[in-house]
Protein backbone atom coordinates (compact mmCIF):
# COMPACT_ATOMS: atom_id res chain seq x y z
CA UNK A 1 0.00 0.00 0.00
CA UNK A 2 1.79 3.12 -1.22
CA UNK A 3 1.42 6.75 -2.34
CA UNK A 4 -0.30 9.89 -1.05
CA UNK A 5 -2.40 12.16 -3.29
CA UNK A 6 -3.01 15.93 -2.94
CA UNK A 7 -5.51 17.86 -5.09
CA UNK A 8 -6.12 21.62 -5.34
CA UNK A 9 -9.00 23.38 -7.12
CA UNK A 10 -8.31 26.52 -9.15
CA UNK A 11 -9.90 28.91 -6.64
CA UNK A 12 -7.99 27.29 -3.78
CA UNK A 13 -4.58 27.95 -5.39
CA UNK A 14 -2.69 31.20 -5.13
CA UNK A 15 -2.47 31.78 -8.89
CA UNK A 16 -5.74 30.26 -10.15
CA UNK A 17 -4.11 27.06 -11.43
CA UNK A 18 -5.31 23.54 -10.85
CA UNK A 19 -2.91 21.09 -9.22
CA UNK A 20 -2.97 17.32 -8.86
CA UNK A 21 -0.05 15.77 -7.01
CA UNK A 22 1.11 12.45 -5.68
CA UNK A 23 4.05 11.02 -3.82
CA UNK A 24 4.61 7.73 -5.64
CA UNK A 25 5.96 5.12 -3.26
CA UNK A 26 7.31 1.66 -3.87
CA UNK A 27 8.89 -1.20 -1.95
CA UNK A 28 12.15 -1.08 -0.04
CA UNK A 29 14.25 -1.51 -3.20
CA UNK A 30 15.39 1.55 -5.20
CA UNK A 31 13.13 0.92 -8.26
CA UNK A 32 14.70 3.75 -10.33
CA UNK A 33 12.36 6.17 -12.12
CA UNK A 34 12.76 8.27 -15.25
CA UNK A 35 11.03 11.26 -16.83
CA UNK A 36 10.12 10.99 -20.52
CA UNK A 37 7.92 12.37 -23.27
CA UNK A 38 5.96 9.81 -25.28
CA UNK A 39 5.32 11.16 -28.77
CA UNK A 40 2.46 9.90 -30.99
CA UNK A 41 4.79 7.73 -33.07
CA UNK A 42 5.96 5.94 -29.90
CA UNK A 43 2.44 5.10 -28.70
CA UNK A 44 1.38 1.52 -29.54
CA UNK A 45 -1.67 0.74 -31.66
CA UNK A 46 -2.56 -2.18 -29.42
CA UNK A 47 -1.66 -2.19 -25.76
CA UNK A 48 -0.48 -5.43 -24.15
CA UNK A 49 -0.55 -5.55 -20.35
CA UNK A 50 2.51 -7.31 -18.92
CA UNK A 51 1.18 -8.34 -15.50
CA UNK A 52 -1.89 -9.88 -17.12
CA UNK A 53 -2.50 -10.87 -20.71
CA UNK A 54 -5.04 -8.16 -21.58
CA UNK A 55 -4.82 -6.58 -25.01
CA UNK A 56 -6.54 -3.24 -25.65
CA UNK A 57 -7.02 -1.82 -29.13
CA UNK A 58 -6.18 1.89 -28.82
CA UNK A 59 -7.79 4.85 -30.66
CA UNK A 60 -6.17 6.66 -33.53
CA UNK A 61 -4.40 10.03 -33.24
CA UNK A 62 -2.91 9.91 -29.75
CA UNK A 63 -1.54 13.06 -28.14
CA UNK A 64 2.01 13.35 -26.85
CA UNK A 65 2.40 13.24 -23.07
CA UNK A 66 4.96 13.34 -20.28
CA UNK A 67 5.34 10.30 -18.01
CA UNK A 68 7.42 8.95 -15.11
CA UNK A 69 7.73 5.20 -15.77
CA UNK A 70 9.91 2.62 -14.06
CA UNK A 71 13.37 2.28 -15.61
CA UNK A 72 12.97 -1.50 -15.50
CA UNK A 73 9.85 -2.24 -17.56
CA UNK A 74 9.92 -6.02 -17.05
CA UNK A 75 6.75 -5.81 -14.93
CA UNK A 76 5.03 -3.20 -17.08
CA UNK A 77 5.28 0.50 -17.89
CA UNK A 78 3.91 2.03 -14.66
CA UNK A 79 3.84 5.44 -16.35
CA UNK A 80 2.83 7.16 -13.11
CA UNK A 81 1.74 10.64 -14.09
CA UNK A 82 1.81 13.11 -16.93
CA UNK A 83 0.38 16.01 -18.88
CA UNK A 84 -0.73 15.55 -22.51
CA UNK A 85 -0.69 17.87 -25.52
CA UNK A 86 -4.16 19.18 -24.67
CA UNK A 87 -2.95 20.32 -21.22
CA UNK A 88 -4.86 17.57 -19.45
CA UNK A 89 -3.12 15.91 -16.49
CA UNK A 90 -3.49 12.47 -14.97
CA UNK A 91 -1.93 10.75 -11.96
CA UNK A 92 -2.38 7.00 -11.57
CA UNK A 93 -2.62 5.60 -9.05
CA UNK A 94 -3.32 5.83 -5.33
CA UNK A 95 -3.67 2.33 -3.88
CA UNK A 96 -6.91 2.26 -1.88
CA UNK A 97 -8.96 -0.17 0.21
CA UNK A 98 -12.11 -2.20 -0.24
CA UNK A 99 -14.15 -4.66 1.85
CA UNK A 100 -15.44 -8.21 1.65
CA UNK A 101 -19.03 -7.19 0.87
CA UNK A 102 -17.90 -5.45 -2.30
CA UNK A 103 -15.50 -8.20 -3.29
CA UNK A 104 -18.22 -10.79 -2.87
CA UNK A 105 -20.58 -8.87 -5.16
CA UNK A 106 -18.03 -7.71 -7.76
CA UNK A 107 -14.75 -9.61 -7.38
CA UNK A 108 -11.47 -8.32 -8.77
CA UNK A 109 -10.64 -9.55 -12.27
CA UNK A 110 -7.40 -11.51 -12.28
CA UNK A 111 -6.88 -10.86 -15.99
CA UNK A 112 -7.89 -7.20 -15.87
CA UNK A 113 -6.18 -3.83 -15.97
CA UNK A 114 -4.31 -2.02 -13.20
CA UNK A 115 -1.96 0.76 -12.19
CA UNK A 116 0.77 -0.43 -14.54
CA UNK A 117 -1.56 0.19 -17.50
CA UNK A 118 -3.97 3.05 -16.79
CA UNK A 119 -2.01 6.14 -17.81
CA UNK A 120 -0.70 4.70 -21.08
CA UNK A 121 -4.16 3.72 -22.33
CA UNK A 122 -6.02 6.82 -21.13
CA UNK A 123 -3.94 10.03 -21.06
CA UNK A 124 -3.04 10.21 -24.80
CA UNK A 125 -6.72 10.13 -25.79
CA UNK A 126 -8.47 12.70 -23.59
CA UNK A 127 -9.14 16.41 -23.99
CA UNK A 128 -10.56 17.26 -20.56
CA UNK A 129 -10.53 15.91 -17.04
CA UNK A 130 -14.09 14.63 -17.47
CA UNK A 131 -12.99 12.82 -20.64
CA UNK A 132 -10.39 11.02 -18.54
CA UNK A 133 -12.96 9.80 -16.03
CA UNK A 134 -15.31 8.60 -18.76
CA UNK A 135 -12.60 6.80 -20.77
CA UNK A 136 -11.13 5.00 -17.78
CA UNK A 137 -14.63 4.18 -16.53
CA UNK A 138 -15.49 2.54 -19.84
CA UNK A 139 -12.27 0.51 -19.76
CA UNK A 140 -12.97 -0.66 -16.21
CA UNK A 141 -16.46 -1.78 -17.18
CA UNK A 142 -15.16 -3.68 -20.22
CA UNK A 143 -11.95 -5.25 -18.93
CA UNK A 144 -12.23 -5.04 -15.13
CA UNK A 145 -9.40 -4.43 -12.66
CA UNK A 146 -7.41 -6.66 -10.32
CA UNK A 147 -6.89 -4.02 -7.61
CA UNK A 148 -8.44 -0.99 -5.89
CA UNK A 149 -7.13 2.40 -6.99
CA UNK A 150 -7.73 6.13 -6.87
CA UNK A 151 -6.96 8.24 -9.96
CA UNK A 152 -6.98 12.00 -10.50
CA UNK A 153 -7.46 14.10 -13.64
CA UNK A 154 -7.24 17.84 -14.21
CA UNK A 155 -7.44 20.51 -16.87
CA UNK A 156 -7.28 24.30 -16.54
CA UNK A 157 -10.78 24.44 -15.03
CA UNK A 158 -11.54 21.20 -13.20
CA UNK A 159 -10.02 18.58 -10.90
CA UNK A 160 -11.64 15.12 -10.72
CA UNK A 161 -10.89 12.26 -8.35
CA UNK A 162 -11.98 8.74 -9.32
CA UNK A 163 -12.02 5.50 -7.35
CA UNK A 164 -12.45 1.92 -8.52
CA UNK A 165 -15.18 -0.02 -6.69
CA UNK A 166 -14.79 -3.77 -6.95
CA UNK A 167 -13.81 -5.40 -10.21
CA UNK A 168 -15.90 -3.34 -12.65
CA UNK A 169 -17.54 -0.43 -10.85
CA UNK A 170 -16.28 3.10 -10.27
CA UNK A 171 -17.24 6.56 -9.05
CA UNK A 172 -15.72 10.02 -9.51
CA UNK A 173 -16.23 13.45 -8.02
CA UNK A 174 -15.32 16.94 -9.19
CA UNK A 175 -13.32 18.63 -6.47
CA UNK A 176 -14.90 22.01 -5.62
CA UNK A 177 -12.88 24.87 -7.07
CA UNK A 178 -12.29 26.37 -3.61
CA UNK A 179 -11.22 23.10 -1.97
CA UNK A 180 -8.28 20.75 -1.52
CA UNK A 181 -8.06 17.00 -0.90
CA UNK A 182 -5.46 14.89 0.88
CA UNK A 183 -5.95 11.21 0.05
CA UNK A 184 -3.98 8.39 1.72
CA UNK A 185 -4.16 4.65 0.93
CA UNK A 186 -7.83 4.09 1.66
CA UNK A 187 -11.07 4.62 -0.20
CA UNK A 188 -11.47 8.36 0.31
CA UNK A 189 -14.70 9.73 -1.20
CA UNK A 190 -17.33 10.10 1.49
CA UNK A 191 -20.71 11.78 0.77
CA UNK A 192 -21.74 11.11 -2.82
CA UNK A 193 -24.74 12.02 -4.97
CA UNK A 194 -25.30 9.74 -7.94
CA UNK A 195 -27.46 12.27 -9.80
CA UNK A 196 -25.27 15.39 -9.85
CA UNK A 197 -23.39 17.64 -12.26
CA UNK A 198 -20.28 17.16 -10.14
CA UNK A 199 -20.23 13.36 -10.03
CA UNK A 200 -19.84 10.50 -12.49
CA UNK A 201 -20.14 6.77 -11.86
CA UNK A 202 -20.99 3.37 -13.31
CA UNK A 203 -24.45 3.46 -14.89
CA UNK A 204 -25.71 0.68 -12.62
CA UNK A 205 -24.03 1.83 -9.40
CA UNK A 206 -27.22 2.65 -7.51
CA UNK A 207 -28.85 -0.64 -8.52
CA UNK A 208 -25.68 -2.55 -7.66
CA UNK A 209 -25.59 -1.04 -4.15
CA UNK A 210 -29.27 -1.76 -3.52
CA UNK A 211 -29.24 -5.29 -4.93
CA UNK A 212 -26.30 -6.39 -2.80
CA UNK A 213 -27.21 -4.45 0.37
CA UNK A 214 -23.88 -2.63 0.42
CA UNK A 215 -24.84 0.67 2.09
CA UNK A 216 -24.61 0.45 5.91
CA UNK A 217 -25.95 3.98 6.51
CA UNK A 218 -29.60 4.71 7.17
CA UNK A 219 -29.48 7.95 5.19
CA UNK A 220 -27.49 9.12 2.18
CA UNK A 221 -24.61 7.41 0.41
CA UNK A 222 -21.10 7.50 1.85
CA UNK A 223 -18.78 5.69 -0.56
CA UNK A 224 -16.13 5.18 2.10
CA UNK A 225 -18.64 3.43 4.35
CA UNK A 226 -20.12 1.46 1.47
CA UNK A 227 -17.08 0.41 -0.55
CA UNK A 228 -14.09 1.11 1.71
CA UNK A 229 -12.63 0.09 5.04
CA UNK A 230 -12.48 1.25 8.65
CA UNK A 231 -9.82 -1.04 10.05
CA UNK A 232 -7.20 -0.81 12.77
CA UNK A 233 -4.60 -0.53 10.02
CA UNK A 234 -6.39 2.58 8.68
CA UNK A 235 -5.98 4.21 12.10
CA UNK A 236 -2.19 3.91 11.97
CA UNK A 237 -1.37 3.75 8.26
CA UNK A 238 -3.87 6.05 6.53
CA UNK A 239 -5.91 8.36 8.72
CA UNK A 240 -2.96 10.08 10.45
CA UNK A 241 -1.59 11.35 7.14
CA UNK A 242 -4.89 13.03 6.28
CA UNK A 243 -5.21 14.33 9.85
CA UNK A 244 -1.77 15.95 9.83
CA UNK A 245 -2.25 17.77 6.52
CA UNK A 246 -5.78 18.87 7.36
CA UNK A 247 -4.59 20.20 10.72
CA UNK A 248 -1.86 22.16 8.97
CA UNK A 249 -4.07 23.84 6.36
CA UNK A 250 -7.50 23.88 8.00
CA UNK A 251 -6.83 23.71 11.76
CA UNK A 252 -9.86 21.55 12.58
CA UNK A 253 -9.45 21.05 16.32
CA UNK A 254 -12.03 18.29 16.77
CA UNK A 255 -10.10 15.69 14.74
CA UNK A 256 -7.69 12.99 15.94
CA UNK A 257 -5.06 10.99 14.02
CA UNK A 258 -7.13 7.80 14.23
CA UNK A 259 -10.44 9.37 13.13
CA UNK A 260 -12.13 7.08 10.59
CA UNK A 261 -14.39 9.85 9.25
CA UNK A 262 -11.97 12.62 8.37
CA UNK A 263 -13.65 14.66 5.61
CA UNK A 264 -12.66 14.02 2.00
CA UNK A 265 -13.04 17.65 0.87
CA UNK A 266 -11.48 20.44 2.91
CA UNK A 267 -11.07 24.23 2.65
CA UNK A 268 -7.73 25.79 3.53
CA UNK A 269 -7.38 28.92 5.63
CA UNK A 270 -5.32 30.51 2.83
CA UNK A 271 -4.49 30.09 -0.85
CA UNK A 272 -2.18 27.15 -1.58
CA UNK A 273 1.09 27.21 -3.52
CA UNK A 274 3.20 24.54 -5.19
CA UNK A 275 5.52 24.74 -2.18
CA UNK A 276 2.56 24.10 0.14
CA UNK A 277 1.73 20.94 -1.80
CA UNK A 278 5.36 19.80 -1.75
CA UNK A 279 5.58 20.58 1.95
CA UNK A 280 2.54 18.45 2.66
CA UNK A 281 3.97 15.56 0.64
CA UNK A 282 7.30 15.96 2.48
CA UNK A 283 5.74 15.85 5.94
CA UNK A 284 6.67 13.41 8.69
CA UNK A 285 4.57 14.74 11.59
CA UNK A 286 6.90 17.63 12.38
CA UNK A 287 6.17 19.37 15.69
CA UNK A 288 4.31 16.34 17.02
CA UNK A 289 5.49 13.38 19.13
CA UNK A 290 4.99 11.18 16.06
CA UNK A 291 7.91 12.62 14.05
CA UNK A 292 10.49 9.84 13.44
CA UNK A 293 13.17 12.55 13.68
CA UNK A 294 11.58 14.20 16.73
CA UNK A 295 11.81 13.90 20.49
CA UNK A 296 8.84 11.61 21.14
CA UNK A 297 9.15 8.16 22.64
CA UNK A 298 10.20 5.27 20.42
CA UNK A 299 6.61 4.01 20.41
CA UNK A 300 5.27 7.42 19.36
CA UNK A 301 7.87 7.89 16.62
CA UNK A 302 6.98 4.52 15.10
CA UNK A 303 3.24 4.76 15.66
CA UNK A 304 2.01 6.30 12.39
CA UNK A 305 3.01 6.00 8.74
CA UNK A 306 4.35 9.35 7.47
CA UNK A 307 4.01 10.76 3.94
CA UNK A 308 7.77 11.29 3.48
CA UNK A 309 9.41 7.87 3.44
CA UNK A 310 12.47 6.02 2.25
CA UNK A 311 10.02 4.44 -0.22
CA UNK A 312 9.22 7.72 -2.04
CA UNK A 313 10.19 7.01 -5.66
CA UNK A 314 9.07 10.22 -7.33
CA UNK A 315 6.77 13.08 -6.45
CA UNK A 316 4.92 15.17 -9.01
CA UNK A 317 2.75 18.25 -8.93
CA UNK A 318 0.89 18.54 -12.25
CA UNK A 319 -0.01 22.20 -12.57
CA UNK A 320 -2.25 23.57 -15.32
CA UNK A 321 -1.97 27.34 -15.28
CA UNK A 322 -4.41 29.95 -16.51
CA UNK A 323 -3.51 33.42 -17.81
CA UNK A 324 -0.42 32.20 -19.70
CA UNK A 325 0.02 31.07 -23.32
CA UNK A 326 -1.28 27.56 -24.00
CA UNK A 327 2.18 26.04 -24.52
CA UNK A 328 3.36 27.39 -21.15
CA UNK A 329 0.29 26.28 -19.19
CA UNK A 330 1.25 22.71 -18.31
CA UNK A 331 4.04 22.37 -15.73
CA UNK A 332 5.16 18.90 -14.66
CA UNK A 333 6.86 19.59 -11.33
CA UNK A 334 9.03 16.60 -10.44
CA UNK A 335 11.25 15.37 -7.62
CA UNK A 336 12.93 11.98 -7.32
CA UNK A 337 13.67 10.16 -4.06
CA UNK A 338 12.64 10.60 -0.40
CA UNK A 339 10.70 13.83 -0.01
CA UNK A 340 12.29 15.09 3.19
CA UNK A 341 15.54 15.74 1.30
CA UNK A 342 14.62 16.81 -2.26
CA UNK A 343 12.94 19.64 -4.14
CA UNK A 344 10.67 19.93 -7.16
CA UNK A 345 11.85 21.01 -10.60
CA UNK A 346 9.25 22.59 -12.95
CA UNK A 347 9.34 21.15 -16.46
CA UNK A 348 7.26 22.52 -19.32
CA UNK A 349 5.12 19.65 -20.57
CA UNK A 350 4.61 20.84 -24.16
CA UNK A 351 7.97 19.48 -25.37
CA UNK A 352 9.33 16.64 -27.46
CA UNK A 353 12.06 15.46 -25.08
CA UNK A 354 13.18 15.68 -21.46
CA UNK A 355 16.56 16.50 -19.85
CA UNK A 356 19.14 13.73 -19.82
CA UNK A 357 19.68 13.76 -16.04
CA UNK A 358 15.99 12.99 -15.53
CA UNK A 359 15.41 10.89 -18.65
CA UNK A 360 18.39 8.51 -18.73
CA UNK A 361 18.26 7.06 -15.22
CA UNK A 362 20.21 3.79 -15.13
CA UNK A 363 19.24 0.75 -13.10
CA UNK A 364 22.55 0.95 -11.22
CA UNK A 365 23.97 3.78 -9.12
CA UNK A 366 25.06 6.89 -11.03
CA UNK A 367 25.20 10.20 -9.08
CA UNK A 368 25.29 12.13 -12.36
CA UNK A 369 21.56 11.43 -12.65
CA UNK A 370 19.04 13.17 -10.41
CA UNK A 371 17.35 10.00 -9.17
CA UNK A 372 20.55 8.50 -7.76
CA UNK A 373 21.93 11.84 -6.56
CA UNK A 374 18.76 12.44 -4.56
CA UNK A 375 18.96 8.93 -3.11
CA UNK A 376 22.48 9.76 -1.90
CA UNK A 377 21.39 13.04 -0.30
CA UNK A 378 18.55 11.26 1.48
CA UNK A 379 20.81 8.52 2.80
CA UNK A 380 23.22 11.06 4.31
CA UNK A 381 20.44 13.30 5.57
CA UNK A 382 18.61 10.44 7.25
CA UNK A 383 21.77 9.39 9.13
CA UNK A 384 21.53 12.50 11.31
CA UNK A 385 18.50 14.64 10.52
CA UNK A 386 19.28 17.31 13.11
CA UNK A 387 22.79 17.78 11.74
CA UNK A 388 21.69 18.28 8.14
CA UNK A 389 18.16 19.72 8.28
CA UNK A 390 19.30 23.35 8.11
CA UNK A 391 21.40 22.65 5.01
CA UNK A 392 18.48 20.87 3.36
CA UNK A 393 16.06 23.67 4.22
CA UNK A 394 18.35 26.28 2.68
CA UNK A 395 18.82 24.12 -0.39
CA UNK A 396 15.08 23.76 -0.89
CA UNK A 397 14.43 27.48 -0.51
CA UNK A 398 17.27 28.42 -2.85
CA UNK A 399 16.24 25.90 -5.50
CA UNK A 400 12.57 26.90 -5.44
CA UNK A 401 13.51 30.57 -5.77
CA UNK A 402 15.70 29.82 -8.79
CA UNK A 403 13.03 27.63 -10.37
CA UNK A 404 10.34 30.28 -9.91
CA UNK A 405 12.67 32.86 -11.46
CA UNK A 406 13.21 30.68 -14.54
CA UNK A 407 9.46 30.25 -14.97
CA UNK A 408 8.83 33.98 -14.62
CA UNK A 409 11.60 34.72 -17.12
CA UNK A 410 10.22 32.37 -19.79
CA UNK A 411 8.25 34.52 -22.24
CA UNK A 412 8.76 32.66 -25.50
CA UNK A 413 7.30 29.27 -26.33
CA UNK A 414 10.22 28.53 -28.66
CA UNK A 415 12.65 25.79 -27.58
CA UNK A 416 11.13 24.90 -24.23
CA UNK A 417 13.41 21.88 -24.27
CA UNK A 418 16.34 24.26 -23.68
CA UNK A 419 14.51 25.88 -20.77
CA UNK A 420 13.89 22.46 -19.25
CA UNK A 421 17.56 21.58 -19.70
CA UNK A 422 18.51 24.76 -17.84
CA UNK A 423 16.12 23.78 -15.03
CA UNK A 424 17.69 20.32 -14.86
CA UNK A 425 21.25 21.64 -14.70
CA UNK A 426 20.27 24.24 -12.10
CA UNK A 427 18.84 21.48 -9.92
CA UNK A 428 21.90 19.29 -10.42
CA UNK A 429 24.31 22.09 -9.54
CA UNK A 430 22.43 22.96 -6.36
CA UNK A 431 22.15 19.31 -5.34
CA UNK A 432 25.89 18.80 -5.81
CA UNK A 433 26.61 21.85 -3.65
CA UNK A 434 24.35 20.39 -0.97
CA UNK A 435 26.13 17.04 -1.22
CA UNK A 436 29.46 18.79 -0.72
CA UNK A 437 28.25 20.71 2.32
CA UNK A 438 26.76 17.59 3.87
CA UNK A 439 30.01 15.69 3.28
CA UNK A 440 32.12 18.39 4.91
CA UNK A 441 29.81 18.77 7.89
CA UNK A 442 29.46 15.03 8.37
CA UNK A 443 33.17 14.27 8.10
CA UNK A 444 33.83 16.51 11.10
CA UNK A 445 31.53 14.34 13.22
CA UNK A 446 32.71 10.86 12.23
CA UNK A 447 33.00 8.40 15.09
CA UNK A 448 36.25 7.06 13.64
CA UNK A 449 38.44 9.96 14.80
CA UNK A 450 40.93 10.90 17.47
CA UNK A 451 41.33 14.58 18.37
CA UNK A 452 44.95 15.63 19.13
CA UNK A 453 45.50 18.14 21.93
CA UNK A 454 48.84 19.45 20.72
Amino acid sequence: MACTTFLVGKSASIDGSTMIARAEDGGNGPNPQKFVVVTPDQQPKTYHAILTDVRVLLPENPLSYTATPDVDSAAGIWAGAGINGANVAMTATETITTNSRVQGADPFVANGLGEADFLTIVLPYIHSARDGVRRLGALLEEYGTYEANGIAFSDCDEVWYMETLGGHHWAAMKIPDDAYVIAPNRLNIDQFEIESETTLCSADLETFITKHHLNPDSQGLNLRHTFGSATIKDTVYNNPRAWYVQQHFSATSNQTPIDQDLPFVQRASRKLTVSDVKGALSSHYQNTPFDPYGSGSLMEKEQYRAIALNRNLETHVLQIRNHVPFKLAGIHWLAFGPNAFNELAPFYANVTDTPIRYRDTPTNFDPQTIFWLNKTLALIGDSNFERYQELVARFRQQVMAEMQNILLSTKSTDNLEAVNENISETMFANAMVLLGKMTVRGSRQMKLRYDLSD
